[in-house]
């Protein structure tokens, strides 16, 4: 681990306004990642962890507080600065696959490398992603003739594009079956021990934080506790 901190949260409360009812979904939650970790985010339906990514990807601002990304409070930009943080700097992975049906594999990758790329082979490099995740072969293929597993990596590749340092994965097993999805786990391993990627999946499932280097668990909208794992255990091993 380099001890370079790649996200800080500091203090951070979200509230979501239901009419006469104010829903605090954080409460002043402090959180740090390394670059190049793998943390998982693990808790029970409600404790917050799909706020906190949202708010590690900018896609919701903290009620208070800061969200310090690469140095940079991204709570604080304006919209449009938001925006190219999201297609720069951060990748998601989500339950629900969200490939474009009438898209081949390739063209659904090249679709998001269109959105950071300004010139160069689009082909060539959907093709060079698609390999990462063992689906070249796969390149052609529409979504509706690939597995669930398929289809998740192709997501996968597809988060790849802008070459984010960060890649925000929530519950990106949770429509898969075990094999399938132990697939997919070991395609974010592979990206985080070789790429140095920073992974950070969201899960209510315990077995699969034995995968991760730190668990974090979440209780009531902060940080319950945060352990380290020294000997991560290999995916194959993995069940639930």
């Amino acid at each position: 681990m380099s001890g370079d901190v790649l996200v800080r949260l500091e203090d951070v409360s979200k509230e979501y306004d239901m009419g006469e009812v104010k829903v605090r979904a954080l409460r002043g939650l402090n959180l740090a990642i390394e670059r190049g970790e793998f943390v998982v985010l693990l808790g029970p339906s409600g404790c917050g962890k799909t706020t906190t990514l949202n708010l590690i990807g900018g896609l919701d601002r903290p009620s208070s507080g800061h969200v310090v990304i690469g140095g940079d409070d991204i709570g604080s930009l304006d919209d449009a600065r938001l925006t190219n943080y999201r297609r720069d700097k951060a990748g998601f992975v989500f339950q629900f696959f969200n490939l474009i049906p009438t898209l081949t594999a390739a063209e659904n990758v090249e679709f998001a490398l269109a959105l950071t790329l300004l010139s160069g082979d689009l082909r060539g490099r959907s093709l060079e992603l698609l390999g990462l995740v063992g689906l070249r072969e796969r390149a052609d293929h529409f979504p509706s003739q690939l597995s669930g597993g398929e289809q998740q990596r192709v997501a996968i590749a597809r988060a790849l594009a802008g070459n984010p340092p960060l890649l925000l994965c929530d519950e990106p097993t949770g429509n898969l079956d075990v094999e399938t999805g132990r697939q997919v786990l070991g395609v974010l391993a592979d990206l985080n021990h070789k790429s140095g990627t920073t992974v950070v999946l969201v899960t209510h499932n315990s077995a699969i934080g034995a995968m991760a280097g730190r668990v974090v668990r979440l209780h009531d909208g902060t940080v319950e506790r945060s352990d380290r794992n020294e000997h991560p255990r290999p995916v194959a091993e993995i069940s639930w």
